[in-house]
């Protein structure tokens, strides 16, 4: 059978590019659609919640649903929202009474800063558990690995949480990302950041890492009996050498698809840590949003998570037409 030209697999690969981008493109669009009525169809007057426990009049009341579009029909609302959307205008948050793209992006470095330490440190203890616990199939390290592993998993991040605070309150701060009285230079900050980061990231830890021990396991008992493997034995390599050069860089492939995958996911799961820890974060502000009916803020998160979702899928999908030649010959 002959192989595909060069012209053949750049058009295949353009046409997989533009199909995994349209996808994207297309699922953000239904989810800024469906953030739109969500929050209109919900029971309750944000304005009335707004202003319950205030002494404004009807004037006044009536002024603030006009400054926040709520008096014009639903159709002029949803054009007035998709035009300011595209011009990255998310609207007023009716707690904070900032624009809700300030408020996300006040909030976003702290997410990233807990979200990327907690997976990169996941991503290297589930890897290095998960090559030995395969390699080793049916060992101690193997049976225990994966049932604590799975235990942690299987706890609710809240109770984890929980858990952790009283065990770890006496040593490490509790709640928040600085304290105000830590003085106002970088090495200071910088350690009380990081001192403050401990609790609410081994809380993540603990939860996340189980997924890619398991996965990484699964991928190198499939590879264990290969037929390159019995060559590389039969050549003479030594069993370290043949599982790190060999069995590891193959077993990675869905891995690293996983990683991409999850790492948007992690971004909203981040929800419960943040809020027990009062980490100051998306997740925190997500939770505020819900606790007081703030509609224009939780529009903007959706959209910001989802997007986030959306995004770490196609770098995934991408990724692995890079890496995996399966693919890219399909």
């Amino acid at each position: 059978m002959a192989e595909p030209s060069t012209s053949a697999r750049r058009s295949g690969g353009a046409r997989y590019v533009l199909g995994k981008v349209g996808g994207a493109v297309v699922s953000l669009f239904v989810v800024m659609v469906l953030g739109f009525f969500l929050f209109r169809v919900l029971p309750g007057d944000p304005i009335r919640l707004l202003t319950r426990n205030t002494s404004l009049g009807a004037a006044q009341v009536a002024e603030l649903r006009h400054r926040y579009g709520l008096d014009l029909p639903l159709p002029a609302q949803f054009l007035d929202y998709m035009g300011k959307l595209l011009h990255g205008d998310m609207g007023d948050s009716l707690k904070f009474q900032q624009p809700v793209a300030d408020l996300i992006l006040q909030r976003l470095w702290p997410t990233v800063l807990l979200v990327g330490v907690a997976t990169l440190l996941s991503i290297l203890l589930g890897l290095w558990q998960g090559t030995r616990a395969g390699w080793r199939r049916g060992s101690g390290f193997d049976r225990f690995s994966t049932g604590f592993a799975l235990t942690l998993w299987s706890a609710p991040t809240f109770w984890l949480g929980m858990i952790l605070l009283a065990l770890g309150g006496s040593l490490f701060p509790t709640q928040g990302i600085l304290d105000p009285d830590t003085p106002a230079s970088f090495l200071p900050q910088v350690a009380d950041v990081l001192h403050h980061l401990v609790l609410p990231c081994l809380t993540l830890v603990a939860v996340l890492y189980a997924q890619y021990l398991l996965v990484m396991r699964s991928s190198l008992l499939e590879e264990m009996n290969a037929d390159y493997l019995t060559t590389a034995r039969a050549k003479g390599l030594r069993d370290d050498l043949v599982r790190s050069r060999h069995a590891v860089p193959n077993a990675l492939l869905p891995t690293v698809t996983l990683i991409f995958i999850q790492l948007g996911f992690v971004v909203g799961g981040a929800v419960t840590v943040e809020t027990v820890y009062s980490w100051p974060g998306l997740g925190l502000l997500l939770y505020q949003a819900i606790t007081d009916h703030d509609g224009p803020l939780l529009q903007g998160l959706l959209l910001v998570l989802a997007g986030a979702v959306l995004v770490m899928n196609l770098i995934g999908d991408l990724l692995l037409r890079v890496i995996d030649p399966r693919v890219r010959a399909a």
